[in-house]
């Protein structure tokens, strides 16, 4: 990554998603003047419908070492960057440190759980084999038709929407000021918005998200909307409780999760190739409902509160793109399902770059300029 970035006291944060806000609360706390040009922040971007799992080594895969270091090196911060945000936003950011179980639904998924354990065991990494019945003696609400698990205790969770209203206390607190206008491009020195008008400053970082790719003709190849639906469900009264842990389920080659909230359940997600088709559609619902009561049955009993599609920032190798673009513009962005696993890393190599130092060691992999190399 590059260190020639315009290094100045105003800084443009492009983008109020948990990396955006991430990114302005640090720069903020490190003496920059920060300015938030988002017109929603907090509620505009997939961090306010995302299922909140810090799950690297579950998210691993033979192929993809370098998002697996990143992602550790990133989950091994969460505990202290959660203490640092409760303690200047005066917000408890819902970090959940009970854990993850991955359970496959028949023979099939079974075996795809065996080769990531065997996988993750040729890495050093702790993960636990666990029959159907052990699963159910952890999770008692886990489905008969559930063959075979593994638990996972680094992998966390997160309460998305307390995150977001943490990081906004937190801005608010350390003086990030907020513009509520749309950007329409970026450059040195400037943001253009919709409205015809500009923001000045030193450091523009672009972290929009899946509109990433639309600020800034470096990003146009690289970015691209994902899209996922979403549901959330409440426990109703005489319900089973929701599980403990975050439980990631194979169904029949599908995959679905259910992250327990206070009174509930995230369920997710659908993933599609489709742009900004913001419709969620039926039979997304219809799969993601199926599957989870054949993994959770006592879901059945449960409301339906929100049903929501959202866009991850997908990249082509699956990696996030931070660095610089170009002098005085960086990004933050292309995280894919990461955002929130990635926004402590993330925004220590911003805040790394803004400064002219070097980031942290795992943040080398996601520098931009690999993409256009891949390109030359």
């Amino acid at each position: 990554m590059s260190s020639d970035v315009v290094v100045g006291s105003r800084v443009a944060v492009v983008g109020g998603g948990v990396v955006g806000l991430s990114v302005a609360w640090l720069a903020a706390a490190s003496g920059l003047a920060v300015v938030v040009v988002d017109p929603s922040p907090a509620r505009g971007g997939a961090s306010w419908v995302a299922g909140g799992m810090l799950a690297p080594v579950t998210e691993a895969w033979p192929g993809e070492e370098a998002v697996l270091g990143l992602g550790l090196d990133s989950l091994a911060r969460w505990p202290d960057f959660a203490a640092r945000l409760r303690a200047d936003s005066g917000v408890d950011p819902g970090l959940d440190l009970a854990g993850t179980l991955v359970v496959a639904a028949d023979g099939a998924d079974a075996e795809v759980l065996r080769v990531l354990a065997d996988y993750l065991a040729g890495l050093g990494r702790e993960v636990r084999a666990l029959t159907g019945r052990e699963l159910r003696r952890l999770e008692p609400g886990i489905g008969p038709s559930v063959r075979s698990g593994l638990e996972v205790p680094g992998d966390l969770a997160v309460d998305n929407r307390a995150l977001l209203t943490a990081l906004l206390a937190a801005c608010e607190r350390r003086g990030v000021r907020f513009d509520r206008r749309s950007a329409a491009e970026v450059g040195p020195g400037r943001v253009s918005t919709t409205d015809g008008s500009t923001v000045d400053c030193d450091a523009v970082v672009v972290s929009a998200g899946a509109w990433s790719g639309s600020l800034h003709p470096a990003l146009a190849d690289a970015i691209r909307p994902v899209k996922g639906e979403i549901l959330r469900l409440r426990a109703r009264r005489g319900a089973l409780p929701p599980p403990t842990r975050t439980v990631r389920a194979l169904v029949e080659s599908r995959p679905v999760y259910l992250v327990p909230r206070p009174g509930g359940l995230v369920l997710g997600a659908t993933q599609y190739e489709a742009g900004f088709d913001g419709d969620v559609t039926v039979g997304g619902v219809r799969d993601l409902l199926r599957d989870a009561e054949r993994v959770l049955p006592g879901v059945a009993e449960y409301a339906l509160d929100e049903v929501v599609a959202g866009f991850r920032a997908g990249s082509p190798d699956n990696l996030p793109l931070v660095g610089e673009v170009e002098p005085g513009v960086l990004v933050a962005a292309g995280h894919h399902r990461n955002g929130l696993l990635l926004a402590p890393v993330t925004a220590e190599a911003v805040l790394a770059a803004l400064r002219g130092d070097a980031p942290p060691e795992s943040a080398r992999v996601a520098d931009p300029a690999r993409l256009s190399a891949v390109a030359r």
